[in-house]
Parts: structure tokens; sequence; C-alpha cells
């Protein structure tokens, strides 16, 4: 056996069943092993998670010295479909720092695109993190109007402006109330689909520019 085995074996299990269904007792039935072999490779579950989650991610989009917005564009689009691809990601936590080298070359390129805008290692770092929130966001709203995350359960996409409107009132929530019963929220399917994806992303992108705009104005 290999580790990369091992991790493929691990992938395929979540892929299918989610993280629930990973335990080193699955992964070694799967690889036809008894589980006392998986320890010679992976100290356990939470290693095995680890390695599962750097496989899992691609290589990032390489900068190749396009402008710095249009390469954080595809960067958050490839974020956003690895996490697509393998739905299992979003259960793993959110304030854990990358760690595996793939997962911590998409951290380097971010800084790499952003060399040159006058912002400082630390803003990039920021930036970098605020991205692929907004990608996991984004990426949990799409999977969970399509249906389940995981084991969470999800209203689908068919009723949940409708369950809003019967639900809310116009004294407790009046904004929302007055949002919902003008047609705001649209069909389900909208809010995930490519333009929305954009406007939000475009938001964030503007920001940066702004910023990168305030410290030129500052030198």
């Amino acid at each position: 056996m290999s580790l990369d085995q091992i991790t493929a074996a691990a992938i395929e299990i979540a892929d299918a069943e989610g993280l629930a269904g990973v335990r080193m007792s699955s992964v070694a039935a799967r690889l036809d092993v008894s589980t006392m072999a998986l320890y010679g490779y992976v100290g356990g579950k939470d290693d095995l998670l680890t390695a599962m989650a750097d496989a899992a991610t691609p290589e990032p989009p390489e900068p190749g010295g396009v402008p710095w917005r249009e390469y954080l564009t595809t960067w958050t689009r490839a974020n956003h479909d690895v996490l697509t691809n393998h739905s299992w990601l979003l259960s793993s936590s959110p304030t854990i720092p990358p760690t595996g080298p793939r997962a911590l070359r998409w951290l380097d390129r971010v800084l790499t695109a952003l060399d040159g805008t006058g912002l400082d290692a630390g803003e990039g770092i920021n930036i970098a993190t605020t991205l692929s929130g907004y990608a996991r966001s984004s990426a949990a709203l799409a999977l969970g109007l399509r249906g389940p995350v995981d084991e969470a359960a999800s209203p689908g996409p068919a009723g949940y402006a409708e369950t809003l409107a019967e639900v809310l009132d116009d004294r407790g929530h009046p904004a929302l109330f007055a949002a919902v019963h003008a047609g705001a929220f649209g069909q389900a399917e909208q809010w995930v689909d490519d333009a929305d994806f954009t406007f939000g992303l475009d938001l964030l992108l503007d920001g940066i520019q702004a910023l990168i705009t305030r410290r030129e104005r500052g030198r």
C-alpha cells in the first residue's frame, strides 16, 4: 500500500457517503486490509482527513502574469468548484488553516498575484481568507439548495422563499417581509447561478481595488 492509495480510497467513500462514512475500518475494508495495517501509513483519522483534503484539492491556477483581478476571479471560481465537486470538504472546520502542500500553494498564488499592488503580506493573507470564505459559503448555498450537504438537512430548491412568505410577519422582520413579498428572492435556482456568484465576487474585488487605490494615494 501507499498513502496515496489509502487517501484515494477514503476520498471515494467521502464522495459517496460523506465524512460520516470515513472510518479507519471502512477505508481498510475498501482496500481489503486490516484496520491496523493503515496505521503504518497514517497516524489516525485526523491525519487521514488532512491528507484527504489536500489530495482532493487540485493544483491552483497559475497567475501567469495576468492582472490581479482576473486571476483572483479565476482562483475563487476554481476554489468554489473544488468544494462543489467534493461537498464533504464543507464539513471540515473552516477555522483550520491550510496545512497540506497543495492548499498552501493556493495561498501562495494569491500572494504572487497581488505582488506589485502595494498591499502588504498580511493584507494578502486576509484577501485570500476572505475569497476562500466566499467560495465556501457560495458552494454551501448551491449544494444546500440542490439537496443535503453531507448529513445536514436542507429545505431544497423549491420551497425556501415560499416558506419565508408563510412564517415571516411585518412586525418582527419588516424589511425582509417586504423583500420576500416583492419577489426579491426570485426563483431559488437564481440564487446560485453564475450571475449571482459574479455579483458577490465583484463586490469583494471592488473592495480590494479600493484598498489598493487608498494605498497608492497614501504613497
